[in-house]
């Protein structure tokens, strides 16, 4: 869902600048502008002192525009946390005990972890995503249970076993775990 936000966002404000910059520029290299454009010739100014001060008087004007550029401002600020913020770990650091370590894909890990969790006893599905820092992973794991599982037994066989397994393999002291349960939706048994 990011990604085709930035996707959108960033296109549409690229689109924007390329249109008013080659408008400006083909203005400004004597193409006669249409009569509704804000430049009349190679020689106008973009805002004139009567463009400033002709909303001066009115008592919307300038709470309108304050409130405009806070919003664009904030969404801006979203924008740029979001970007910052990594939703998935990359690469998680394994000690190798001489003191170098080596480095295991994050995503080879949770395709590990969701086969193991998706062949445990009851399990439809799984998906395992890892969050944290490389040194320090976390895990969230959703499972989809079957319609016989029997939810404590399988969280219990998912901490007991998948996650312990990725946490020993990857020479890891703690593993700290999110495991979300959903029941698979299917129909009611017809008792006769």
């Amino acid at each position: 869902m990011l990604r085709t936000v930035n996707r959108v966002l960033l296109g549409l404000l690229g689109l924007a600048l390329v249109m008013l910059g080659g408008s400006v520029l083909a203005v400004g290299l004597g193409v006669e502008p249409p009569s509704w454009w804000v430049h009349d010739s190679r020689d106008d100014v973009l805002l004139s002192d009567a463009d400033r001060a002709r909303w001066r008087d009115d008592g919307w004007w300038w709470p309108t525009v304050i409130g405009v550029l806070a919003v664009v401002v904030l969404l801006a600020l979203w924008w740029l946390t979001a970007q910052l913020r990594r939703r998935r770990l990359a690469e998680v650091l394994v000690e190798t005990g001489d003191g170098e370590g080596a480095l295991l894909r994050g995503r080879a890990m949770e395709s590990v972890l969701e086969t193991e969790a998706a062949a445990l006893d009851g399990v439809e599905r799984a998906r395992v995503r890892l969050t944290g820092r490389r040194n320090a992973p976390e895990a969230r794991v959703g499972l989809v249970l079957g319609a016989d599982a029997v939810p404590a037994e399988a969280l219990h066989r998912t901490c007991e076993e998948a996650l312990a397994h990725a946490r020993d393999s990857a020479g890891l002291g703690r593993l700290p775990a999110t495991v979300l349960l959903r029941a698979v939706k299917h129909r009611a048994e017809r008792v006769s």
